[in-house]
């Protein structure tokens, strides 16, 4: 059986008294309809969607959340879980439904010796690189400050760490869960070894994960900042190879975009297409200035903010146009060839959106020396991942759409897969292409196990097996 929402379910304030069993149990802070923060509180990060939830549970601790699945499960009623909101899907949130709000999550418990942390699965990305820093430590999360460490490690976490020390998930020592049946478990190596491998790369899919345990790396020296040349064949194609070739302490993300209104940048320079590399070397200084030099030569630099740095200043200040609608297709590629180098230049000049890119992320490194039948990310031995992105007003959604289908369509490689955190709301065989079939296979067992009911399918949904 699926527990959808029934028509008759109604939890407005009117029927205070079907809520009551669970507001009188849990500690945290129920958010309905008729509350003055609710609008606030249901706001997404991007404004494709506008649900409408019937009630917003600001958990306090894992024992809410497990209370409130309990309570929606005897109801019928369809649960989302909030992490940062960042989903691609708006998949933190649903209409008529609960959603289990982790924001208040945001504790970071660290090891004596300081070899790893527990970290609440309310924080963001940002939140916790800003402390890990401090002790001169790393995480590896993505590229963005705002967005929550949940999503994003669930479904494999691809940054600026990726070749020196993998994804994210190969730094998760144990996840603290509350399972589908309310049971709270820790999954690692030694205790659900099944769960503790497909939590790794299997997104949401398996229950509401609460905390958090990563092991810490030092990062006594960090050199980063953007690379910003002129775009061509030929720099687009040089970068990609250099960024192959590269000491796994380099990772990059290569993004062919209009340039954007900076302080460095020369005026005449703004809304012209260019390639800005964002560089991010864990090491020392004099050999980051070795590993940068391929890069450099490429062509003269419109821009070089290159240099030693905090690791969080990797992070772009949030901007508000990024709340906009967004539109993102993804897929892996091995290699970018000068054909393809020049397909991209050319669709990047076939859309208005003021903020479209075409990203080239070179992979490799720490990230392919996991097996791929490690985890439940099997995508090991891809070279590149290349992700199509506009940003726009809502008025302009399908347009962005047809573009990024088509960017994917031109330059999608047969049967290399696709990362399932970059996927849209593409469909059920989408979704089997972020997964190989044995892989696939194994997390349906799995999910049946942990989910047979399907709780949570407000995801990119495995089905759980017959």
């Amino acid at each position: 059986m699926n527990y959808l929402i029934r028509p008759e379910t109604d939890l407005s304030d009117a029927a205070g008294l079907r809520l009551k069993p669970l507001l009188t149990q849990v500690k945290g802070k129920p958010i309905r309809p008729s509350d003055a923060e609710y609008e606030q509180a249901r706001i997404l990060a991007n404004n494709n969607w506008d649900h409408q939830p019937a009630l917003i549970m600001r958990v306090a601790d894992v024992h809410d959340v497990a209370l409130t699945l309990r309570f929606a499960r005897e109801q019928g009623i369809e649960i989302a879980v909030r992490s940062g909101g960042h989903s691609t899907c708006g998949h933190g949130s649903c209409s008529g439904g609960i959603v289990i709000d982790l924001r208040d999550l945001n504790a970071l418990e660290f090891a004596q010796d300081q070899s790893w942390v527990w970290a609440g699965a309310g924080l963001t990305a940002g939140e916790v690189t800003a402390e890990v820093e401090k002790r001169k430590l790393i995480v590896g999360f993505g590229d963005a400050a705002t967005v929550g460490i949940g999503g994003l490690t669930l479904g494999g976490g691809i940054g600026y760490m990726v070749r020196k020390h993998g994804l994210t998930i190969d730094s998760v020592l144990a996840f603290e869960v509350v399972t589908a049946a309310g049971e709270v478990l820790i999954a690692d190596a030694d205790n659900h070894p099944d769960l503790f491998w497909a939590l790794r790369g299997g997104g949401g899919n398996f229950g509401v994960v609460t905390r958090f345990k990563y092991r810490l790396h030092p990062l006594p020296d960090f050199t980063g900042g953007p690379l910003i040349l002129p775009v061509t064949p030929e720099t687009l194609t040089g970068f990609a190879a250099a960024a192959e070739t590269a000491p796994d302490e380099l990772s990059t993300i290569a993004m062919v975009m209009p340039a954007p209104p900076m302080p460095f940048l020369p005026p005449e320079m703004v809304g012209k297409t260019v390639l800005m590399g964002m560089m991010a070397f864990a090491g020392p200084a004099d050999q980051a200035e070795k590993a940068l030099a391929p890069f450099r030569a490429l062509a003269k630099p419109i821009a070089d903010l290159v240099g030693p740095a905090p690791y969080s200043s990797m992070y772009m200040p949030d901007d508000p146009i990024l709340h906009q609608s967004v539109s993102i297709r993804t897929t892996f590629m091995d290699g970018v060839t000068k054909a393809q180098a020049e397909k991209m230049l050319e669709l990047i000049e076939g859309n208005d959106a003021p903020l479209r890119m075409i990203q080239v992320r070179v992979l490799g490194g720490a990230a392919a020396r996991v097996a791929p039948e490690a985890t439940a990310f099997a995508h090991r031995q891809r070279k590149i991942m290349t992700v199509f992105l506009a940003i726009d007003s809502p008025e302009t959604l399908a347009r962005n759409e047809e573009w990024v289908s088509r960017c994917l369509k031109e330059l999608a490689e047969n049967d290399l897969g696709a990362y399932v955190n970059f996927l849209a709301d593409e469909g059920a065989q989408r979704i089997r292409q972020a997964y190989p079939e044995a892989t696939w296979n194994r997390l349906r067992q799995i999910k049946h196990r942990y989910d047979p009911d399907n709780i949570f399918r407000l995801n990119q949904n495995i089905p759980p097996a017959v």
